[in-house]
C-alpha cells in the first residue's frame, strides 16, 4: 500500500476506507497475467530449437534447419485470438446471468483445460486445439476484470485501478520472457512444456481467492438484490451498512439503473439504438480496441523474438526480455498520471510517441537498405523501446479504463463483449498475418512477402489515425461516478468539450423530486421550489413518525431526530463516491 500512499491520496472528503476495494482490485487485475503470460511464451516458444525439432513438418529454413511454416506459426498464435473473441461474445451473458464473480471463476477453469492440453500436445492440431480453449476462458477475463473493476471501485482511484489489469498483463510477458531465457537452450521437450505449465499455477490460485471476493453491488443492483448489495458495498468500503455514506451511494446506483432502464431495454439492439447516446458509446468502444491492436504491439509481444532473429539482431531472446522489461516499467507512469492528466490526453500523447518512433524506424530502414545493418540493428532496439514506453503508459492501459466506464449499468456487459471482441479479432488478423508479412516467399514456398522494418510504416500510420479520433470520440470519464457519465454524454455534444463538464444533478434527486429524466439540470424556478418540496416531505415524514409513536408507544420521532443530527454532522462529506 505504500506505493499508492506516495502517488494518489484518497480525498478528505470521502467517508470510509478504500483499502478494500483497492486490494480486491489489484488481485483480480492480476486474471491478466493468464494472456500476458501465454502471449510471452508462445513468442519464445516459436523460435526455440526443441520446439522446431519436435513440431516440424517437412519445413527447411535458410540455414538447412527443421522449422515451422508461416501458415503454421500463424496458426497457432493467431487461434488463441480466435478463442479469446468467443469468449468475449460469452461473456455478457455469462456475467448477467451468474454474476461478474463466478463468471470469472468458469472463465479461469476453461483457460486450464486449454493449458493443460498444450501441456500434453504432440503435434500442432492438439497445441493448436488447447490454446484455442485458452483463448475462450482468457477471453471471458479480459471483459469481466476490467468490468468488475470498475463496478466496485470508488471513483477517485477507479482508472487507476483498471490500469493495473494491463499492468498484470505485462508483468505476464516478462515472466515469461525470464522463463523463456532460462528453458530455451534444453534439447527436450521440456524447454517449451515447462513454460507452458507454469501458467497452470497462477489461475489456480486465482480461482481460489475468488471464492471469496464479493459479487459487485453494482451487478447485484441489476439483479434486484438491494440487500446483498449494501452487504457487498459495506466490505468494499468498510462502512456499516447503515451509514449515511454508504446508503446515500447505494440508492444513487439503485436510481441511476432505474433512470436507464425506464429509457429502453438492455438487448442487444439498444447497445446501438439506446439513449442516452448508446450507439455512439459503443462505437467509441469497438474503434478503441481495434485501434489498440492498429497501433502493431502484439506485431512484437507474438513475434518479437522471430523478427528480432531476422534482423541479426545478437541473441534476439535477451532482446526481448528487456522489451518486456521497458514495457512493465512504463505502464507504471500511466498508472499515475490517467486521473490528473485524464484518459484524452493520455491516449493522445501516446499515439503522437507511437507514431513518431515507428515511423523514424521505417523511414531510415528504407533510405538505408541494405547499408549499415548494425547501425539499423541500434536504430531499431532503441525506437521499438521508446515506442514501447509510450504505448504501455498510454493506449496499453487506458483502453481498458475507457470502455469499462463509458457504458450504462443496464447494457454494461454486453456492450463491453463487443468492444473486446472487436480487439480480440484484429488481434487475430495481426497474429495470422504477420508471419506472411515477415517470410520470404522464395523460402516459405508460400505466397508471402519480406516488409522487415517496412512494416512500421502501417502501424505509424494507423497512431496518426488514432490520435484524430480521441481528439473526435473519447469523451473525458476521470473524477465522475460511472452515474455521471450518462449526464455527460447527455448534455455534452462534442468530446473535446467534455473536460469542462461539471455533473450538476443525482439521479437520485431526479427520482424523489420529479426533474426531468433528460439529465440537463433543474431550471432555476425548480431550484427555488426544492427547499418547498424538501420541507413537505420532512412534515411528512415527522407526521408518519408521530403516527408511529402514537400505534407503538415507542419514540420514533427521537430516533428519526437523532438520524437527521448524523447526516449534519456528517458536514461536507462527499456521498458520490
Amino acid at each position: 500500500m505504500a506505493i499508492f500512499a506516495m502517488g494518489w491520496q484518497k480525498p478528505d472528503n470521502v467517508a470510509g476506507s478504500s483499502a478494500p476495494a483497492i486490494m480486491v482490485g489489484l488481485f483480480v487485475a492480476t486474471g491478466g497475467l493468464l494472456f500476458g503470460y501465454d502471449t510471452g511464451t508462445i513468442n519464445g516458444i516459436l523460435a526455440m530449437k526443441s520446439f522446431k525439432d519436435h513440431f516440424s513438418t517437412g519445413y527447411v529454413d535458410g540455414n538447412g534447419h527443421p522449422g515451422i511454416y508461416p501458415k503454421e506459426s500463424a496458426l497457432i498464435v493467431a487461434m488463441l485470438s480466435a478463442g479469446t473473441a468467443i469468449g468475449a461474445l460469452l461473456s455478457a451473458p455469462l456475467g448477467d446471468q451468474y454474476g461478474r464473480r463466478r463468471s470469472l471463476i468458469v472463465a479461469i477453469g476453461i483457460f486450464v483445460i486449454g493449458a493443460i492440453l498444450q501441456v500434453c500436445a504432440h503435434d500442432i492440431g492438439l497445441l493448436v486445439a488447447g490454446r484455442t480453449v485458452a483463448g475462450v476462458g482468457v477471453g471471458i477475463v479480459s471483459v469481466l476484470v476490467p468490468l468488475y473493476q470498475s463496478e466496485m471501485a470508488p471513483k477517485w482511484i477507479r482508472g487507476t485501478l483498471v490500469c493495473t489489469y494491463q499492468l498484470s498483463i505485462t508483468m505476464g510477458l516478462l515472466a515469461a520472457a525470464v522463463v523463456n531465457i532460462l528453458t530455451y537452450k534444453l534439447k527436450t521437450a521440456a524447454a517449451y512444456r515447462v513454460p507452458i505449465g507454469l501458467q497452470l499455477t497462477w489461475a489456480c490460485v486465482l480461482a481460489l481467492g475468488l471464492i471469496v471476493l464479493p459479487e459487485t453491488p453494482r451487478y447485484l443492483i441489476k439483479r434486484g438484490d438491494k440487500d446483498a448489495a449494501a452487504l457487498s458495498l459495506s466490505r468494499l468500503r468498510r462502512l456499516d451498512i447503515t451509514h449515511p455514506a454508504l446508503v446515500e451511494e447505494l440508492a444513487e446506483i439503485e436510481a441511476n439503473h432505474q433512470y436507464e432502464m425506464a429509457l429502453g431495454p438492455d438487448s442487444y439492439k439498444d447497445i446501438l439504438f439506446g439513449e442516452p447516446h448508446l450507439g455512439r458509446r459503443t462505437f467509441t468502444g469497438c474503434c478503441l480496441q481495434m485501434l489498440q491492436q492498429l497501433t502493431g504491439v502484439n506485431f512484437i509481444m507474438y513475434y518479437g523474438t522471430t523478427f528480432f532473429n531476422n534482423a541479426g539482431v545478437g541473441n534476439p531472446f535477451k532482446i526481448s526480455l528487456i522489451m518486456q522489461v521497458i514495457n512493465t516499467a512504463s505502464t507504471i507512469p500511466g498508472l499515475f498520471v490517467v486521473e490528473s492528466w485524464g484518459r484524452r490526453r493520455l491516449l493522445m500523447v501516446g499515439a503522437i510517441g507511437m507514431a513518431i518512433c515507428q515511423l523514424l524506424i521505417a523511414a531510415y530502414a528504407t533510405a538505408n537498405g541494405s547499408n549499415n545493418v548494425t547501425i539499423q540493428n541500434k536504430v531499431l532496439i532503441t525506437f521499438v523501446a521508446i515506442y514501447i514506453f509510450f504505448f504501455a503508459a498510454s493506449w496499453g492501459p487506458v483502453v481498458w479504463v475507457v470502455t469499462s466506464e463509458i457504458y450504462p449499468l443496464k447494457v454494461r456487459a454486453k456492450s463491453m463483449s463487443i468492444s473486446t471482441a472487436s480487439n480480440w479479432l484484429l488481434n487475430f488478423g495481426i497474429a495470422y498475418g504477420t508471419p506472411y508479412m515477415q517470410t520470404n516467399s522464395a523460402e516459405g514456398h508460400e505466397s508471402s512477402i519480406d516488409l522487415g522494418s517496412k512494416v512500421f510504416f502501417v502501424w505509424g500510420a494507423f497512431c496518426i489515425v488514432a490520435v484524430g479520433f480521441v481528439w473526435c470520440m473519447v469523451y473525458e470519464t476521470s473524477k465522475i461516478s460511472l452515474e455521471q457519465i450518462d449526464e455527460m454524454y447527455e448534455r455534452v455534444d462534442h468530446a473535446w468539450h467534455s473536460r469542462r463538464f461539471e455533473p450538476s444533478w443525482s439521479f437520485q434527486q431526479m427520482r424523489d423530486f420529479g426533474f426531468s429524466d433528460s439529465g440537463v439540470p433543474p431550471t432555476q424556478q425548480q431550484q427555488q421550489q426544492q427547499p418547498q418540496m424538501e420541507l413537505q416531505q420532512s412534515q411528512s415524514r415527522t407526521s408518519d413518525a408521530s403516527t408511529s409513536q402514537t400505534d407503538t408507544g415507542g419514540s420514533n420521532t427521537t430516533s428519526a431526530s437523532q438520524d437527521d443530527k448524523l447526516v449534519a454532522s456528517l458536514g461536507n462529506i462527499d456521498l458520490s463516491y
